[in-house]
């Protein structure tokens, strides 16, 4: 098969393999939550083979643990986290007003009762009220909603535990497909994009796991409303370089200056502490959990959470780190060939006559006049 036909065949399959993404949208996100959670707990699942467990006691072993922690989850931190909200979204109209009393001192035109901008802010806190108590209402009542959070809490984890238990025959049957010319080839390229997503989402979301459990217990012990929504949000979005450290910090600093007006020494300790969250990230947790070999550029990333999160919905945002991974492999595997080929190193003649000149001035180096 020549190389062209090799790139058609391989081209086709990847436009339909988008074309099914896009057609079948959400109805895949059990089905690709449950194909990550397999992924990613593959290693544990042969580490407890290496220790003498069969396969399948060792699937269920992580089986249970993983609702175990769902259970105390749901148990410890839900309940507070709904309340979070429940509270955040009825005091929004309070927090407008305390920003536009605040604007007022800057802006004398908010003074004024018929102004454009002082019936804008006058309007926005119900405005939002509105609009979060539709979409949760929205969310709690209708139909299909539900319908999919069931699918999502009852399907995920059965296809997680039949693919994690399966995982290595498939790796096997797969493998066996594989074309035998190029099969050396896909299993280096396969490997080092297997070490860049265990390399990356393993370490981010160690990191983002740490950042959003100190935000949370940091904010919360000093007292601040909303702590915990904010700092688990916050270590949430961490994954994204600077985003979850700025956005958490301007809704805690937003939140302090409404809570503690007057009393600038408790808002700069909330500004602390994400400042303190950002340098420990920065220059220790990145660095020793995620590393700089993984190859994933913060624009690149955001740009592929960008496209693929709109393009292809929730499931888009499930794909886009190992598409970018990919992505990322392929290029670097292209750019080494492309230098190692005759278009980059030139022709046999061109090649010979630079090694001549080259040798010529290594045996006549330049006098000094």
């Amino acid at each position: 098969m020549t190389l062209s036909e090799q790139l058609r065949y391989w081209g086709l399959g990847l436009a339909a393999a988008l074309f099914l993404v896009w057609l079948l949208g959400d109805t895949l996100l059990p089905f690709v939550l449950a194909a990550a959670i397999a992924y990613f707990t593959d290693p544990i699942a042969d580490r407890l083979e290496a220790m003498g467990l069969s396969r399948t006691m060792a699937t269920v072993v992580i089986t249970i643990g993983a609702i175990a922690i769902l259970i105390l989850a749901f148990l410890l931190v839900i309940p507070v986290l709904i309340e979070q909200i429940r509270q955040m979204i009825a005091d929004l109209p309070a927090y407008i007003e305390v920003v536009r009393a605040f604007l007022a001192r800057w802006l004398p035109g908010l003074k004024d009762e018929d102004s454009l901008l002082r019936t804008a802010m006058s309007g926005l806190g119900g405005q939002i009220k509105q609009w979060s108590g539709t979409a949760i209402s929205g969310l709690l009542s209708g139909s299909v909603a539900i319908l999919d959070f069931i699918s999502l809490v009852v399907i995920t984890p059965v296809v997680a535990f039949y693919l994690l238990h399966d995982w290595d025959k498939m790796v096997a049957a797969i493998d066996d497909m594989l074309p035998r010319e190029h099969r050396d080839t896909i299993h280096e390229v396969m490997g080092e994009l297997d070490s860049v997503l265990a390399g990356f989402v393993r370490g981010q979301l160690t990191v983002c796991l740490i950042l959003g459990c100190f935000y949370a217990v940091a904010l919360t012990v000093l007292g601040l409303n909303f702590g915990m929504l904010i700092g688990l949000f916050a270590g949430l979005i961490s994954f994204i370089p600077f985003v979850g450290s700025i956005t958490g910090g301007v809704l805690s600093v937003g939140v302090a200056i409404a809570q503690y007006w007057g009393q600038p020494e408790w808002i700069l300790a909330v500004l602390a502490i994400f400042v303190a969250g950002q340098a420990v990230e920065g220059n220790y947790l990145t660095p020793k959990l995620v590393g700089d070999s993984v190859g994933l550029h913060p624009v690149w990333l955001m740009l592929a959470l960008t496209a693929f999160g709109g393009l292809f919905g929730f499931v888009g945002l499930l794909l886009a780190v190992p598409t970018a991974a990919g992505i990322g492999v392929m290029v670097r595997f292209l750019a080494d060939r492309y230098k190692s080929g005759r278009l980059y190193r030139g022709s046999m003649d061109w090649q010979r006559k630079i090694s001549a000149e080259e040798t010529a001035a290594r045996q006549d180096p330049p006098r000094d006049e």
